[in-house]
C-alpha cells in the first residue's frame, strides 16, 4: 500500500534543493509522461479526441477540489484573463476594493478600465474598509509576495452585509489549502503553481446565474456546442461556465489532468500538513538565526526581510527560492523534505 511519502517520492526526483512553488510548481512524473504523449498525438497526426477529454478531465478534478458543480467552472489561460472579464462587467464609477500590493493579474484589469473607482487598503483591513457603494471586493487568498494569508470568512460577511460581490485569486492556495470557493462570487487560479500542472490554464468559478457577467472573450470553444459554432457568431452560447472558456491549451491540459489526478490521491488536507510543518520549522530555523520572517500564521509561504539579495548565491549552491522586494521567499510542497528546509538554514547560517 502506498503512502503518501512513497507515493510523492515515485513522482518527484527534483535534482536541486527547490523551494519556489509559489513561482511554479515542479511537474510529476505522471504529467511529463502525459505532456509527451500529447505531443506525440499532433506529431503523428492522429485525432486530438483525448486531449479535448483531457480538457474535461481537469475542469471536473478542479471542480472537485474546488467544492462546486463542474457546471460552474470556465477553462481559460490566466487570471489577468478571467479578471478582465469581471472588470468588464462592472457599470463606469464602481468601487473595487482591493489589497495593498496584491498580484497584478488580481488588480491591473480594474485599474486600466480607467473608469472605475480602484481602493487600496492593507490586507489586514480589507473587511473593515468595505463600505456603502462597494461593487466588489477583490483578493488574493494568500499573498504571493510573502505569503500572508485573508481573512476570507471576514470579507465574505462584511460584503455581503454591504451588498459587494466577492472575487477571491486562489493560484497561491488551491492545492495545499482547502478551498470553498462557492462561498464567494468569483474566485480563480492558475493551474502552475501548487496545481503542479503546465503553464498555459486557469480556472474560473463563477455563480449559477455566472454573476452578472458578460462572455466578452468568448469564441467557438464556448458554444453549446463546439464544433458547430466555428463559423459566424455563436448562436447559443453554453449552458454552463463553459460560455466563459478561452481557447484550451491541449497539452496543458493533457498534463495538468494527471497532476490533479495525484492532489487528489493524496489529499489536500494530508499536502497542506506537510508543507505548513516544513514552514513552520524554518520559521523556527530563522528565529534560531536571529531572523523574523514576516507574520503569515498557517501559510506555506515564508517571507524573509532583507535576505532577498542572496537568492543569486543560494541558486548557485542548488537551493531555489526568490527575490521579492528584497525579501527572502521560501514556498514549501509535498516533494520538500525536512532536509530541504535544514539546507536552507544551513546555507544562511553561512
Amino acid at each position: 500500500m502506498e503512502t503518501f511519502e512513497s507515493l510523492v517520492r515515485s513522482e518527484f526526483a527534483p535534482k536541486n534543493t527547490f523551494l519556489n512553488t509559489a513561482s511554479n510548481g515542479l511537474l510529476p512524473a505522471r504529467t511529463v509522461a502525459a505532456l509527451h504523449e500529447a505531443a506525440l498525438v499532433r506529431a503523428e497526426g492522429r485525432p486530438l479526441t483525448s486531449l479535448y477529454a483531457d480538457v474535461e478531465a481537469a475542469r471536473a478534478a478542479y471542480a472537485r477540489l474546488a467544492g462546486v458543480p463542474v457546471e460552474r467552472v470556465a477553462a481559460g489561460a490566466s487570471v489577468a484573463a478571467h479578471t478582465g472579464v469581471i472588470a468588464a462587467s462592472l457599470p463606469a464609477g464602481a468601487e473595487v476594493l482591493t489589497a495593498e500590493d496584491d498580484f497584478t493579474s488580481v488588480l491591473n484589469p480594474f485599474h486600466v478600465r480607467g473608469d472605475l473607482k480602484v481602493r487600496s487598503v492593507p490586507l489586514e483591513r480589507i473587511a473593515e474598509s468595505v463600505r456603502p457603494g462597494t461593487a466588489l471586493v477583490a483578493v488574493s487568498a494568500a499573498q504571493s509576495a510573502d505569503g500572508r494569508i485573508a481573512d476570507l470568512p471576514a470579507l465574505r460577511e462584511a460584503a455581503r452585509d454591504h451588498g459587494a460581490r466577492t472575487y477571491v485569486d486562489f493560484s497561491q492556495a488551491a492545492g495545499w489549502l482547502p478551498l470553498d470557493a462557492g462561498a464567494y462570487d468569483y474566485t480563480a487560479s492558475v493551474s502552475f503553481k501548487w496545481l503542479l500542472g503546465p503553464h498555459g490554464a486557469a480556472f474560473l468559478v463563477l455563480p449559477e446565474d455566472f454573476g452578472g457577467l458578460t462572455p466578452v472573450l468568448a469564441g467557438w470553444v464556448a458554444g453549446e456546442r463546439p464544433w458547430d459554432s466555428c463559423y459566424g457568431p455563436v448562436t447559443e452560447l453554453a449552458h454552463s461556465a463553459r460560455r466563459f472558456d478561452l481557447t484550451h491549451a491541449l497539452f496543458t491540459y493533457a498534463g495538468l489532468r494527471r497532476s490533479l489526478e495525484l492532489l487528489e490521491e493524496l489529499g489536500v488536507d494530508a499536502v497542506r500538513a506537510h508543507d505548513l510543518a516544513l514552514a513552520d520549522r524554518f520559521r523556527a530555523g530563522l528565529a534560531s538565526l536571529g531572523h523574523e520572517p514576516v507574520p503569515a500564521p498557517g501559510s506555506a509561504i515564508v517571507s524573509v526581510p532583507g535576505l532577498g539579495a542572496r537568492q543569486p548565491e543560494l541558486s548557485e549552491a542548488g537551493i531555489e527560492v526568490s527575490n521579492r522586494a528584497g525579501n527572502l521567499r521560501a514556498s514549501f510542497h509535498l516533494y520538500n523534505t525536512p532536509a530541504d528546509v535544514d539546507r536552507l538554514l544551513d546555507a544562511l547560517s553561512g
